[in-house]
């Protein structure tokens, strides 16, 4: 596998392990009800493609598609193709050439059509899919594939070498996989864990690990003896007798933070936020999921109520129920303003986070306008290039569309006009949405925390040959054509020159406190953004570091994501209902 990433911390956590679906037959364009358009939107639909699960992709079995048809036979001559700079054959003639054709089917019961080729044609391939499918396809060097004869290091190349102002890389979610391993994660059970998420502020010694939030009812989160096992903030000392600072024994370190098993019992050491002394935990391991609404509370102010809600994930499927009715709550409540905090938020099913901003923001606004359009190359016009269907935007959605909620079920909403969004680099792709869609429809966002990862790209993975690959293909724009945030949302009164800058404040996240505790920095800066306008003196933070799993026997790992996992979290899911 080969990964390009910007920022490694903004891609934990977070959509997903995620899927771009095939779109059928272009969407009605007809003046009827939102409502309506949302179903016509979903009957469109053609279950073409799906990408892996992963903390919330598709997930569990499906129905197997027919197969496609088997590519057309190689053209007379034998000597493969020959390269003619800036002329490209459809993508099509190239499909499933293969140097090693595989046999028989996949792990999901689909038979392989790959025939027998050449590298040089799985090369010819990826330059033709490139030229029709690749978001900045006019930026691209082209080069004769004849003249690489590794396909991947060929695929690198396929990419744009520009810079956002900020001199970020402007493609930085460029990579590939092997399909083996893409439909073993799409199709994953539930992992084994104890229910607890870390923070590493350093992975080689002396290490730093902390608790960086539990799942609610979970191993990590019970009360034992008048105390929570894993508390927000606490340092793990040891794991299973080992040192976890400055011990050398990474593989024992590794398995007892992410038991490979439900029913493994582990030890741990550690010592709370403030204590002069540590503590034994034991925690025996289960199959979680994860909880997309971790945790939500009212708040009771002076000038009225203030709605509190944790939502850590757009996928899967339950989230579509977990968020209705934690808004549902709180209309009960009636609040007079919302804080959402997305800061581990990292994406996941689009349509989601499209009856997010409706639950928000209520009819008015949001009648007959655009939660998100995708734009795809130039010379795509109004054409999805990867499907052929007609590039139809998505609204803001009112109903429930049938991944957890019954199709058609009607969502309370808030009618709120502003919305405070407590935000980090991992803040990323559909939390990113959800920020951009309300902008679009002129909901005021208040930005509490940091600046989010900058992700307004998706893209369709695409099996060739035993490959999955990823390259972006299309940018999501709201309702005025905006979603140029590739450097990020900013709070206001950053020193971050770059990005988007909405009102806010910028505010380290606090490991002293509970997550939804009103003493917990973020939390209580926008309290009194609220009540008075102003944001606290900006303080230096501390910048987490990620060690995905099975990233090397060196360091300890800090997410049980492996980097492919952690990338495809972050891409959008396309799919506008369940299979």
């Amino acid at each position: 596998m080969n990964v390009t990433l910007r920022r490694a911390e903004t891609l934990l956590c977070v959509n997903l392990s995620l899927t771009i679906r095939m779109w059928g037959p272009s969407m009605s364009k007809s003046s009827a009800s939102l409502m309506l358009a949302a179903a016509a939107l979903a009957l469109t639909i053609a279950p073409v493609l799906t990408a892996c699960s992963g903390g919330g992709g598709a997930g569990g079995g499906r129905a197997v598609s027919p197969p496609p048809p088997p590519p057309p036979p190689p053209p007379p001559g034998g000597s493969g193709p020959t390269w003619t700079n800036g002329v490209f054959a459809a993508a099509s003639s190239f499909k499933s050439r293969c140097e090693a054709p595989r046999s028989g089917v996949d792990s999901e019961g689909n038979a392989f059509n790959d025939i027998a080729g050449s590298t040089l044609e799985e090369n010819f391939w990826l330059r033709s899919w490139t030229n029709e499918t690749y978001l900045w396809n006019n930026e691209v060097v082209d080069q004769d594939p004849a003249n690489f004869t590794d396909r991947i290091v060929y695929f690198d190349q396929l990419r744009t070498t520009a810079v956002t102002v900020s001199g970020e890389d402007k493609d930085d979610f460029h990579f590939s996989q092997s399909t083996e391993a893409f439909l073993e994660s799409r199709n994953s059970a539930p992992s084994s864990s104890y229910g607890v998420s870390y923070v590493s502020f350093s992975s080689s010694v002396p290490r730093d690990f902390r608790i960086r939030y539990t799942e609610p009812n979970s191993p990590a989160s019970a009360i034992v003896g008048g105390l929570v096992n894993f508390p927000r903030g606490a340092k793990i000392l040891e794991v299973d007798g080992q040192d976890l600072i400055n011990g050398g024994d990474t593989a024992a370190l590794n398995d007892g933070l992410f038991p490979a098993t439900a029913g493994e019992t582990h030890t741990f050491l550690i010592q709370d936020v403030g204590a002069t002394s540590s503590r034994t935990v034991t925690l025996v391991s289960q199959d979680l999921a994860r909880k997309p609404v971790n945790r939500m509370k009212t708040i009771d102010t002076g000038s009225g109520k203030v709605g509190y809600i944790l939502f850590n994930t757009f996928s899967p499927f339950s989230s579509e129920r977990d968020i209705a009715e934690a808004i549902t709550a709180m209309q009960a409540e009636g609040i007079n303003d919302l804080v959402l905090d997305l800061r581990y938020n990292g994406g996941g099913l689009l349509t989601v986070a499209a009856q997010l901003g409706y639950m928000i923001a209520g009819d008015a606004p949001t009648a007959g306008r655009t939660f998100e359009l995708l734009r795809f190359n130039a010379d795509a016009g109004n054409t999805n290039p990867v499907t052929g269907a007609t590039n139809s935007p998505i609204p803001f959605v009112k109903t429930g569309v049938g991944f957890s909620l019954t199709n058609g079920t009607p969502l309370d909403s808030l009618d709120l006009p502003r919305v405070f969004i407590l935000s980090t680099s991992r803040t990323c792709s559909a939390s990113e949405a959800v920020i951009n869609g309300l902008r679009g429809i002129d909901i005021e966002v208040v930005l509490i925390g940091d600046t989010t990862c900058g992700k307004p790209y998706g893209f369709y993975p695409q099996d060739n040959c035993g490959e999955t690959f990823y390259t972006i293909q299309f940018q999501g724009v709201n309702d005025k054509n905006f979603g140029d945030y590739s450097d990020g949302f900013v709070p206001l009164n950053s020193s971050f020159a770059f990005g988007e800058k909405l009102n806010g404040c910028v505010v380290a996240d606090d490991f002293d406190h509970e997550l939804g505790d009103e003493a917990e920095s973020l939390l209580a800066a926008a309290l009194d953004y609220r009540a008075t306008g102003t944001c606290p003196a900006v303080i230096p933070k501390r910048n987490p570091k990620i060690t995905y799993r099975n990233s090397g026997k060196t360091e300890v790992a800090s997410s049980d994501l492996t980097q492919a996992e952690a990338v495809m979290q972050n891409n959008r899911d396309m799919r506008l209902r369940p299979e």
